[in-house]
């Protein structure tokens, strides 16, 4: 099979791999339909996070199970099937809790930017659909392996409440998609943070109610003068950087939550915004599984569409554009057809 391997900052390549094959009896293959570029995946691609040795990557997809082990009843060959980001069993302790991201037998993947995928933990991971989905419902499922449950993890972290004041921070595919959680959650009001025309015209549609493009103090200052002086009900991070966390804590009223998914890159979080304001901070990788059957059944419903975040298609064949087209700001998020 042809599958994504990142040797380095900026050197992506498509090269033939070993075909994966079942190996636990709890596995499945997927012969894959579509998968994407992550946000995360350009920590690596711009040389933030290390890539110590050639090393395959993706963990976003949707596909038909081609194969299957022993033990696996949930789901089978021939199925359209969406998983998450990571594997999870959905039967252990902390599973049972809710929080499939910290699965005690949970895995991650061996690239999903391929071909073909060894799922790990399949009955625990994989959701089939009701039926083989129309092309042009692909895009919204793709976006339920990741974007779309991270928002939502975002906007259930932070407190989201019919009625309430919400601040996005970030304009990302993940951001786009919190602004849909928020929304879908009944907030009042919707203040999305972002400095560009495409993507202020995607969060409008997903329920943004306002835009604010300003950042540090004037960004807060914009948003006290939106919320009666004393900032959000709820903020939802999601960009892990810094000056994001930063801008996330102040943007909250005393007493709000803040809820974080974007991946960290930060070594201090200022406590002066926290402890003396009241102001809480819960968050982390989403529990997709948890998620998954909710937001299945409203895209298949037609009542959202978490796939318009996608403003670009390329066959995976040129995998290493969709890269720099997202690194470079000429798409918010990349979809390949292998």
């Amino acid at each position: 099979m042809l599958g994504t391997i990142i040797h380095g900052p900026r050197d992506i390549r498509l090269e033939e791999r070993p075909d994966p094959t079942i190996v636990l009896p709890t596995d499945a293959i997927v012969r894959t339909v579509a998968a994407c570029v992550c946000g995360s995946d350009l920590w690596r691609y711009r040389g933030i996070a290390d890539v110590p040795r050639p090393t395959p990557i993706g963990h976003e997809y949707v596909g038909i199970v081609e194969a299957v082990g022993s033990d696996v009843t949930s789901v089978a060959p021939g199925q359209f099937v969406v998983g998450g980001f990571l594997t999870s069993d959905n039967t252990c302790p902390v599973c049972k809790t809710g929080a499939h991201a910290n699965c005690q037998n949970g895995t991650g993947y061996d690239g999903c930017q391929a071909e073909l995928i060894r799922v790990q933990n399949a009955d625990g991971t994989l959701l089939a659909t009701p039926e083989q989905p129309d092309e042009e419902l692909v895009p919204s499922l793709l976006a339920l392996s990741d974007v779309m449950c991270t928002g939502w993890h975002a906007a259930v972290s932070a407190d989201v409440r019919p009625g309430s004041t919400v601040v996005v921070v970030g304009d990302g595919a993940v951001g786009l998609s919190g602004v849909l959680a928020a929304s879908q959650l009944g907030a009042e009001r919707i203040i999305s943070m972002s400095r560009h025309a495409d993507r202020q015209a995607i969060a409008r549609e997903f329920g943004a109610t306002d835009i604010v493009a300003e950042r540090g103090d004037a960004g807060i200052e914009a948003i006290r003068e939106l919320t009666g002086g004393i900032g959000a009900d709820s903020v939802l991070e999601c960009v892990g950087t810094a000056e994001s966390v930063d801008q996330a804590l102040r943007s909250a009223r005393p007493g709000g939550m803040v809820g974080w998914v974007g991946v960290p890159h930060v070594t201090d979080l200022p406590q002066e915004h926290m402890f003396w304001r009241n102001v809480g901070l819960r968050g982390g990788p989403a529990p997709v599984r948890a998620y998954l059957p909710d937001l299945l059944q409203r895209v298949w419903d037609g009542h959202i569409e978490p796939g318009k975040v996608f403003d670009i298609t390329l066959p995976l064949a040129e995998v290493a554009e969709a890269y720099a087209a997202m690194d470079e700001r000429r798409a918010i998020k990349a979809l390949l057809l292998p």
